[in-house]
Formats: C-alpha cells, sequence, structure tokens
C-alpha cells in the first residue's frame, strides 16, 4: 500500500498566506516562503499553494511568489489559481511547481484537463473539486466558493479522471476551517468510486482527524492549513501517532 501523505496548504490572498472558516472571514496567517521552508524541514510530504482570488479576480498567480517558494523548498510543490490555459501551466511548471491545480477554469471548460494531461502528463494535473452539501447532494462551486455550478460532486469527480487528471483534491466546503473532522462519507464514497488518488481537504482540527480520514474515508492524502499554520500540530507529531496507529506514513 502506498504511504499516506500529509500536506500542508497555503491559501494565498494579495501575497499572503491567509485561513478562513467555510471559505470567508479571512485571517493572515503568515509569509507563504518562510511557512514553506518550515514545511519542507518539518517532514510535510508536498506542500499546496493556492491563489484563491485569482479565478475571482481574472488574473493570473504571482509568478514570483511560486519562485521563490519553489527555490526554497525541497518537496513536491502543486500550485493552482487562475490557469485557464496551457501558458498559465507551462509558465508555472517553469517557476518550480510539479504539479499544477486547476478548479473553476476545469468546470468552465473541462477540455483543459485533457490538454494539460496530454501535454504535460496527467501527474501534473490536480483536479481541485470545491464542493458543499445542500441537505440532499453535494454540488461544486467555482471562484473560490462564491458560484454554485450545476455540477454534482460524484459526476464531476467520474469526469475529471476521464479526463486524465492523475488526482482530485476534493474540499468540503461545509467543513472548512471548523475543525470537526473531515467528509469522511462523502471521500469514502470517492474513493471507491474511483481509480485515482483522492486528497482530503477541510475540516482538520486534531490528530485522530487525520487518522479517522485515512481508515475511514480512505483518503490517499491529508491536507491542512490553520492546525499547521498556527502551531496546533507538529508534522513529525502528527506522522509519529499515525505510525502508532497503523498508518502507513513517510
Amino acid at each position: 500500500m502506498l504511504a499516506k501523505r500529509i500536506i500542508p496548504c497555503l491559501d494565498i490572498k494579495d501575497g499572503t498566506t491567509v485561513k478562513g472558516i467555510n471559505f470567508v472571514n479571512l485571517r493572515d496567517a503568515g509569509d507563504p516562503v518562510e511557512l514553506g521552508i518550515k514545511y519542507s524541514k518539518e517532514g510535510a510530504d508536498e506542500l499546496v499553494f493556492l491563489d484563491i482570488t485569482a479565478s475571482h479576480e481574472e488574473r493570473k498567480t504571482f509568478t514570483e511568489l511560486v519562485e521563490r517558494i519553489a527555490l526554497n523548498i525541497s518537496i513536491p510543490f502543486t500550485v493552482g489559481g487562475g490557469i485557464n490555459e496551457l501558458k498559465d501551466v507551462d509558465r508555472l511548471l517553469s517557476a518550480g511547481a510539479d504539479k499544477v491545480s486547476v478548479n473553476s477554469t476545469a468546470l468552465r471548460n473541462p477540455m483543459i484537463i485533457d490538454e494539460i494531461s496530454k501535454n504535460f502528463g496527467s501527474q501534473v494535473c490536480v483536479c481541485a473539486i470545491d464542493a458543499r452539501f445542500d441537505g440532499k447532494e453535494w454540488m461544486c462551486y467555482t471562484s473560490g466558493g462564491r458560484n454554485l455550478t450545476d455540477k454534482e460532486l460524484f459526476s464531476w469527480a467520474k469526469e475529471v479522471e476521464n479526463r486524465g487528471a492523475g488526482e482530485i483534491l476534493f474540499t468540503s466546503m461545509n467543513h472548512d476551517g471548523v475543525k470537526q473532522g473531515y467528509a469522511n462519507e462523502a471521500l469514502c464514497r470517492l474513493s471507491e468510486s474511483l481509480n485515482i488518488p483522492i486528497i482530503a481537504s477541510g475540516g482538520a482540527g486534531n490528530l485522530q482527524h487525520f487518522s479517522d480520514v485515512f481508515k475511514e474515508g480512505k483518503a490517499d492524502a491529508a491536507l491542512a492549513a490553520s492546525v499547521f499554520h498556527f502551531g496546533e500540530i507538529a508534522i513529525k507529531d502528527l506522522k509519529y501517532y499515525l505510525r502508532n496507529e497503523g498508518i502507513n506514513v513517510r
């Protein structure tokens, strides 16, 4: 069985790291370059950088900031936000990203997934899905959780896989920043219905939540932000805990 991955996430707004609850009420969480260095040294398996207002503001991701982070870390680096065409992918890979994450653009133009996979390889293409459970079903949103679409989570995830994405980063908007645990039921359903890795996002509040997302949610990786940014959980302590829980981590 592949080792489970622990992935800190840098949500970037105006060049600084921020963190909110349910995608709103953002607060400053620190310098992204310093945080990247810290997580690289502490044993994170990967780092995700999401320019969370790029699509909404209809601009490109800050290339210079991506370059500065990439130069200072030694772990795989995924970058998302404002990726609308293959030139954007090329620019970010040249700046030091190992993978790119597409979300809003993929929902508006699903062919971008096919194009990235065909031109750069499926391992480069991470499809991020932000979805909210409305009491009946999980519906997908664009523009950093601002705009509801007509796409339902599980059918869209299957389409994403069929189009060639290498993995899916699923964020539950209901669980984001609330620290009550991940959306394990939805994650388990995704994991059992797809053949590509699922990264879980939204809900980490304590050590057990990570154990649960791997055992109950069957996720391949767990992404978190505030518990790492604000010093509530140290990555080395988390990995020690997970090993004692019988979970294979690097």
